[in-house]
């Protein structure tokens, strides 16, 4: 039996990750359920720009993730911070 590390993700990779484990087939059907557009997720997780605070709440319900996860994987805050 082989077993692979992940390392700490963060961005696009994790968000991959993350839809991967929910059985999201695409980054539409994410963006839908969370209610924004799909280029401004993309967006997020590419670092380009930052979500609103008011959107991390039905992100974390969607992506089924702590504030914290969400956060670091959008490099809001480093992987050794703590809140």
């Amino acid at each position: 039996m082989r077993t692979t590390v992940k390392l700490q993700r963060t961005g696009h990779e994790w968000l991959q990750d993350r839809m991967e484990e929910l059985n999201f087939r695409s980054l539409r059907a994410v963006a839908r359920e969370i209610g924004i557009n799909q280029g401004n997720l993309y967006r997020y997780f590419t670092f380009e720009n930052r979500p609103s605070i008011a959107l991390l709440p039905i992100m974390c319900q969607v992506l089924k993730c702590t504030p914290i996860e969400l956060l670091r994987a959008l490099e809001v805050i480093g992987k050794q911070e703590t809140v």
